[in-house]
């Protein structure tokens, strides 16, 4: 990939993800699950790096970090306004508990979305420069992410939701299941798409068989 090489790292998670972090290709780092490694063969799993060196490379990790403070700067500005900035205890009229409450419910869900609008356009770019990294094998990094899909809904994964624009496939969590709209990733059917050039065959869930042909 043309990059330094980074940490690797390995997860004792049992759901199949893998992420990357750092904010420049310099103190990069690449993390999969246990899980993963058990699931992929060797040829997927070079295709799920590959996705995220892309990330490293295009520095996608820094500007979700920017979106994800955002969301951080909303948060604290709603507990200001529930809790009247720390003026006087004595002056009732301080504090703005329903303002502040707004802002608390609204800021994060505001900022989520523009994360997740960053995120989903990314992906697809990370997709198709993984595969060219992986040695141009789109096809691998396909049936990983059919796999992870299938696989990573099954398995819970204990991660806070505002991490999930970093992993491959977005965990599953509580947070995904109320709002698809804060989804950070584009649908599985569509990176497939994008990748092989072609819709989907059958349901998810059937391994690789889909893409064998």
């Amino acid at each position: 990939a043309g990059l330094p090489m980074p940490r690797v790292y390995v997860s004792p998670q049992a759901a199949p993800n893998a992420f990357a972090t750092g904010r420049n290709p310099r103190n990069a780092a690449v993390c999969a699950t246990e899980g993963l490694l058990q699931l992929l063969d060797r040829r997927e799993v070079a295709a799920v790096m590959g996705h995220e060196l892309a990330h490293v490379k295009h520095r996608d990790i820094l500007i979700q970090t920017v979106a994800a403070t955002i969301g951080a700067a909303f948060t604290g500005l709603g507990y200001l306004a529930m809790f009247g900035g720390g003026s006087s205890a004595d002056d009732e009229d301080n504090g703005h508990p329903l303002a502040g409450l707004a802002m608390l419910i609204l800021g994060p869900i505001a900022a989520g979305l523009i994360q997740a609008a960053i995120s989903r356009s990314r992906e697809y770019n990370a997709d198709l420069e993984g595969a060219a990294i992986a040695g141009g094998d789109r096809l691998a990094l396909a049936t990983a992410l059919e796999k992870i899909h299938a696989y990573a809904h099954e398995i819970p994964m204990a991660v806070n939701p505002a991490y999930n624009s970093l992993f491959i496939a977005e965990p599953r969590n509580v947070m995904s299941r109320l709002a698809n709209l804060a989804s950070t990733h584009p649908p599985m059917e569509a990176r497939i798409q994008n990748l092989i050039g072609r819709p989907s065959t059958g349901q998810f869930g059937g391994g690789h068989r889909a893409w064998a042909a």
